[in-house]
C-alpha cells in the first residue's frame, strides 16, 4: 500500500484499527496495574515475579534487534512476498469492502488456530514458542513473552491467505488477532458471561492452554474465538487450579536464555540423530517425540502418560 493513494475507505479502516489498538492498550495496562498492586496489597509480589516480568518484556527489543540485522543481510520479509503473491498470483482479488474487512478478520482467527496448532505440535516451531509458555505466572507482561521466530512463522502460514486478501488488509487481521489476546493473559478476570464464554477465547480459556496439568496440555489453540476448539476436539474447561509453565521448567530468568532455550534444547536433541530421518524428525514430529537413543536412554518410560510439550 506504501505506493498507491489510501481510498476514503481503506483511511477509514485504518482509522478504526488505530483506535482499536489504542483502547485496547489502555485496558491492558489497567489490567496490568491492577495486577502488581493487587499483589503488593496482598503481599504477593516476590522477587521471582519482578524477574519472570522484566525477562518478558526484555525478549522484545532483544527480537526487535533481530529483525533489524536480518533486514540488513538482505532477509526479504513475508509481506513483501505477500505482495507478489497478491499482484501476481491471487486466485481472486477480494478487494477492500466491510464484507471484506469482516470476512478477512474471520480467515485470520480460523488460520491462527491452525498455526498456533503447528506452533505446538511442529518441534521446530515449538522451539521458538515455548518462550511464551516459559514464565511460570499469567501476567500482561507474559502476554509479550515472544519467540525469536514467531513472527516468521505467523507470516509465512498466512501466506496463502494472500491468494484472495490484500496483504495489508491480512497483517490488519493478524494484528488484531494479536491484540485481542493480551487482556486473555490474566487471572484477575475469572470468567465471563456464559454467552462470550462459548463464542470468545477468555482468561479462563486461556489460563488452560498456558498449563502444564495433564489434562490441560495442548488445548484451547483459540486466538479471538473459541469455537474452533469446540468444533475440532481441543477445547478444556477450567476445572481446577492451573499450573504455568512448560513441562521442563526453565531455571533461568536472564533473557537471552528465555529467548533461545527452545533452540539450545531442539540441538541437543539433534545431537542424538542417528540417522537423516531421525534429524528430520526432530524438526518435524511433536516435541515429545524421542529419537532412537534417547528411548534407550529412558528405557521403560515409554509407558507413561503423554506429558512432554518441551524437548
Amino acid at each position: 500500500m506504501e505506493s498507491e493513494q489510501l481510498t476514503p475507505f481503506q483511511t477509514q479502516v485504518y482509522q478504526i484499527y488505530d483506535a482499536y489498538g489504542l483502547y485496547f492498550l489502555a485496558f491492558i495496562l489497567a489490567i496490568g496495574a491492577w495486577e502488581i498492586v493487587s499483589r503488593i496489597y496482598r503481599r504477593r509480589l516476590s522477587w521471582h515475579y519482578v524477574l519472570d516480568s522484566i525477562s518478558s518484556i526484555a525478549t522484545l527489543p532483544l527480537i526487535a534487534v533481530m529483525a533489524y540485522l536480518a533486514t540488513l543481510i538482505g532477509i526479504g520479509s513475508i509481506y513483501s512476498v505477500g505482495n507478489v503473491i497478491y499482484g501476481q498470483y491471487a486466485i481472486y482479488q477480494v478487494g477492500w469492502s466491510i464484507g471484506s474487512v469482516l470476512l478477512v478478520l474471520l480467515a485470520t482467527d480460523f488460520w491462527y488456530y491452525w498455526e498456533h496448532r503447528a506452533f505446538h505440535r511442529i518441534n521446530v516451531m515449538w522451539a521458538t514458542h515455548t518462550v511464551h509458555h516459559s514464565s511460570d505466572y499469567i501476567n500482561i507482561p507474559m502476554a509479550y513473552r515472544f519467540g525469536p521466530l514467531d513472527s516468521f512463522f505467523t507470516g509465512l502460514v498466512h501466506l496463502p491467505l494472500t491468494l484472495f486478501f490484500d496483504p495489508a488488509l491480512v497483517l490488519i487481521g493478524i494484528v488484531a488477532n494479536q491484540i485481542y489476546q493480551a487482556w486473555i493473559h490474566t487471572e484477575k478476570i475469572k470468567k465471563m458471561p456464559a454467552w462470550f464464554e462459548f463464542l470468545f477465547s477468555t482468561p479462563s480459556h486461556h489460563r488452560v492452554h498456558h498449563g502444564r496439568n495433564e489434562q490441560y496440555i495442548d488445548k484451547n489453540y483459540g486466538g479471538c474465538l473459541i469455537v474452533w476448539d469446540r468444533i475440532f476436539g481441543t477445547f478444556e474447561p477450567e476445572d481446577e487450579p492451573v499450573e504455568y509453565g512448560i513441562t521442563k521448567p526453565l531455571k533461568s530468568q536472564d533473557p537471552v536464555s528465555v529467548l533461545f532455550h527452545g533452540f539450545w534444547r531442539l540441538g541437543v536433541k539433534l545431537t542424538t540423530a542417528r540417522s537423516a530421518g531421525e534429524i528430520l524428525y526432530c524438526f518435524i514430529k511433536p516435541p515429545g517425540w524421542q529419537t532412537g537413543l534417547e528411548r534407550e536412554r529412558h528405557a521403560g518410560l515409554e509407558g507413561l502418560p503423554y506429558l512432554e510439550k518441551t524437548i
